[in-house]
């Protein structure tokens, strides 16, 4: 799994279209192994992040949780924790 792909589920503010849209990027770019496309597979590149895209936004609008949204700052706090912890900085 790559590192830096984030949950983006349950959270607050919830995720908008550009933060799926960047993360199904990511996930096409990990999967496929480029980081940019040859003009020859730029258009089938790009229709696969729109197809990730659109099968994330329904999967959020379907699931369902009963627990509360995260908090984004706390989630940011703590990233910052671990990293200052494993990389030993402030």
């Amino acid at each position: 799994m790559c590192r830096s792909i984030r949950t983006l589920f349950h959270l607050d503010p919830a995720c908008d279209a550009d933060e799926i849209h960047a993360a199904s990027r990511q996930f096409v770019r990990k999967v496929s192994g480029f980081t940019k496309p040859s003009q020859k597979n730029e258009v089938v590149f790009e229709q696969a992040i729109a197809e990730i895209a659109a099968a994330t936004e329904r999967l959020f609008a379907n699931l369902e949780t009963s627990t509360p949204p995260r908090d984004r700052a706390v989630l940011e706090e703590r990233a910052k924790e671990r990293a200052a912890k494993r990389y030993g900085g402030a």
